[in-house]
């Protein structure tokens, strides 16, 4: 494994797993400190650091590491420049959750590719296996993200 990609993926994992805590942590309705930080710092570095990579042709992960990167300018405007005021708050929590989702969505498809017991259920990608797994992904998502809307609103920044 190149060193490219054990930074790429280790940014990758802690993106995902500070971003699970962020998201509780808005569940719980608790002020955002250091791990926000660190899962935006990750998260920007992960889409970043994917187009390091030799690139042939357009990918799915460029598209969703661009995607990403403009849905994460919102967040940081969001947190950074408008301090969470009135529906920036909102705006925050909705953009934090599309990118830990992307960030899981992609953790799934390369999941799928290189872990061999994964691999050898779903060999081409595309199957229903990896479908389900991304459906069920995004509607963990979802149901997160509507809760910490609904209790972020109540915290202070």
């Amino acid at each position: 494994m190149s060193t490219l990609t054990m930074v790429h993926v280790g940014l990758s994992l802690i993106g995902i797993a500070t971003g699970f805590l962020v998201i509780f942590q808005m569940i719980g309705g608790k002020t955002l400190g250091g791990l926000n930080t660190t899962f935006l710092v990750t998260t920007i570095l992960t889409s970043v650091t994917g187009f390091f990579f030799p690139i042939t042709k357009l990918t799915p992960g460029l598209v969703i590491g661009t995607i990403s990167l403009a849905i994460l300018a919102i967040a940081l405007f969001a947190f950074y420049s408008k301090r969470l005021d009135g529906g920036w708050r909102t705006t925050f929590v909705v953009t934090a959750v599309i990118a830990q989702f992307f960030n899981v969505l992609v953790l799934i498809v390369q999941s799928f590719m290189k872990i061999p017991v994964l691999h050898a259920m779903a060999p081409k990608g595309d199957e229903t296996v990896v479908k389900v797994v991304q459906i069920c992904a995004l509607v963990l998502l979802v149901a997160l993200g509507v809760m910490a809307s609904r209790n972020f609103k109540k915290a202070t920044a």
